[in-house]
């Protein structure tokens, strides 16, 4: 489906804001704050994000950056990478085509997650990672609902 709206690009021609053009900008990683790199990329790998790099620069500086499985955005975690305390990123979010299916494979690799939640807008799941750093998991697709009362 494609984005409605100002910044929305058309068979036609480029993205435009404002009636003018504008860069194609593609968000690329989102550092996350944890204390232990080595138990936080565990537990991203568990969960089945791929560790696309582990670089220690220097005592003061490693970088590890993870994929979710089908994402063209990475996160990175390590030392010397943010100033925002370990475990306050809060509601970062993922997308699934089936929620169901995404809070069976979260269970079956022993994350805790909420129950499902149907809201008007999507379904989602909720987890941590072992900060408490927060995490939402979103239907892209609404989920049938109950059958309408019969008038």
């Amino acid at each position: 489906m494609m984005p409605k709206g100002p910044r929305a690009a058309s068979a036609r021609g480029p993205v435009r804001y404002r009636g003018e053009p504008v860069m194609d900008v593609k968000l690329e990683l989102v550092a996350v704050p944890v204390t232990d790199v080595d138990r936080a990329k565990a537990f991203y790998e568990r969960i089945g994000f791929h560790a696309d790099h582990d670089v220690t620069v220097s005592e003061e500086i490693r970088f590890v950056q993870l994929t979710p499985p089908g994402s063209a955005c990475s996160i990175a975690i390590g030392k010397g990478l943010t100033r925002m305390i370990p475990g306050s990123l809060d509601n970062m979010q993922v997308v699934v085509a089936d929620i169901e299916e995404a809070y069976a494979d979260l269970r079956g690799r022993g994350v805790e997650v909420t129950e499902i939640q149907d809201m008007p807008w999507g379904s989602f799941v909720y987890f941590s990672d072992p900060d408490g750093n927060g995490w939402a998991v979103q239907q892209t697709t609404p989920r049938p609902g109950p059958p309408e009362p019969a008038a």
